[in-house]
């Protein structure tokens, strides 16, 4: 077509097509969920794919990725209301506050954040543990920045990296990678990129800019509770990690037991995402909900609160695989994967670019994550030996980098920490770029041993 190959139109194609989706999220403000629908129908028409298999192909995409993400995602988003509501997080916080006292406050909120983060969207583990920043500053005297950014560091971290976030699991189901061995690897990537990312850089850039919280923001959120009535933090940490608990669990009984063996069968069962959660969810119903005194009326409203923000994310989520399976299905993946193996870069290299660039395009690190793993899954067929699990760890660290002022986080962070843009560049987009960076390395270093 054109004079030129198949193969080459359709890269050329998939280029178009990536470009026009990153102009209507950027350029027209057009929603993720409506960008990404017109993306496939046109990729899939300019393809050459017939009517008919388009529509089936954008449909088994959608359906595809919701049917495993938009449970997960429902019973995630109630675990952590659970745990907000009740002031389990709070526990959390302020017991490793207390453990590490004034001097290194800063390491207390990176841990605080960390744990917090794993069942919690970003947003709403920054909405949750933001007064603790204020409370902290206010009670120590430390920076705000220097107190911030390293809990900012574990949010993010946890968000781009540990299922069962959003970003991991759409990864892991298009690659088709271990959640258990993906959840292990993450957290040994996770953990030291965020001290890195947070209380080392927090310290060293709160002596430059050390920030004045909004003085009104601060009266408003800065309320203290009442220890004696919070969860107890052994409690409330077993209800949080006890799904991470259940999967890896499941991970170490399929390496060290037969199959047919009971005990593995069994653990297939509840160590699986969804029964994890679930049995993590009814046991907060308990320890966050009625062990607290709190009655079935109010739980119910909790949990009915908590699904409502979920709504935009399950759409984009959704379209975002009918995209991906319209790149598949299309060829155009193929022809990406055939052009890696022909150049020999690195898949775990390929992955972390390709998901970094749309980040920086649209912002999105869910759109990053879902495009970036479609365009690159091909290769996992064509180079043997590739560890689809890094593969899942370096998309999710791609779509990390250079948060700027098309990501409604950028805008989130400037306005708390009362920043200026300038301010808000030198603290949370360098954070943000340390952290993908950084895991990027980590992720390398481990593809040497595993």
């Amino acid at each position: 077509m054109f004079g030129m190959s198949h193969e080459t139109f359709l890269l050329l194609d998939a280029v178009v097509t990536v470009i026009g989706l990153i102009v209507l999220i950027t350029k027209f403000k057009l929603h993720p969920f409506i960008a990404l629908t017109i993306a496939a129908a046109f990729l899939g028409l300019t393809s050459g794919m017939p009517i008919g298999t388009i529509i089936k192909a954008f449909q088994d995409g959608f359906g595809g990725v919701l049917g495993f993400v938009g449970i997960i995602l429902a019973l995630g988003t109630m675990l952590g209301k659970m745990m907000a509501e009740s002031g389990g997080a709070d526990q959390i916080a302020q017991t490793l506050i207390r453990a590490f006292g004034k001097d290194k406050v800063q390491w207390a909120m990176m841990f605080a954040a960390f744990l917090v983060g794993i069942p919690l969207f970003f947003e709403i583990g920054f909405v949750l543990l933001i007064p603790l920043v204020f409370i902290v500053a206010r009670r120590t005297g430390v920076s705000i920045i220097k107190i911030g950014i390293p809990l900012l560091a574990g949010l993010s971290a946890v968000h781009g990296l540990v299922p069962p976030h959003p970003g991991p699991l759409l990864a892991i189901g298009v690659f088709g990678a271990d959640i258990g061995k993906t959840i292990l690897y993450g957290l040994i990537v996770a953990l030291p990129t965020a001290i890195i990312a947070g209380p080392i850089f927090g310290t060293f850039i709160a002596k430059h800019i050390p920030g004045h919280p909004n003085q009104e923001l601060v009266d408003q959120l800065a309320r203290e509770t009442d220890s004696a009535d919070l969860p107890s933090f052994n409690i409330t940490l077993i209800t949080v990690l006890s799904p991470v608990f259940l999967m890896l669990l499941k991970t170490f009984a399929d390496v060290v037991l037969p199959e047919g063996n009971f005990f593995r069968t069994f653990m297939d069962l509840i160590g699986h995402p969804i029964s994890a959660l679930l049995l993590a969810l009814l046991l907060s119903l308990y320890t966050f909900g009625y062990k607290q005194g709190i009655g079935s009326s109010q739980i119910l409203k909790w949990l009915d609160a908590s699904l409502a923000p979920t709504a935009a994310i399950i759409l984009i989520i959704g379209a975002g695989g009918g995209f991906k399976q319209m790149l598949v299905t299309s060829g155009v993946g193929d022809v990406i994967g055939h052009m890696a193996v022909s150049a020999q870069i690195s898949p775990i290299l390929l992955a972390w670019l390709v998901a970094a660039v749309i980040r920086i395009a649209t912002g999105s690190a869910t759109v990053a994550t879902i495009t970036g793993a479609g365009i690159v899954v091909p290769v996992v067929g064509m180079i043997p030996g590739v560890n689809r699990e890094l593969l899942v760890l370096a998309t999710g660290a791609g779509s990390l980098i250079l948060s700027h002022v098309n990501d409604a986080g950028f805008w989130l962070v400037k306005q708390y920490f009362n920043m200026t843009v300038a301010e808000t560049f030198k603290t949370w987009t360098a954070m943000e770029t340390i952290l993908s960076v950084v895991a990027l390395i980590f992720i390398l270093l481990l593809s040497l041993v595993i």
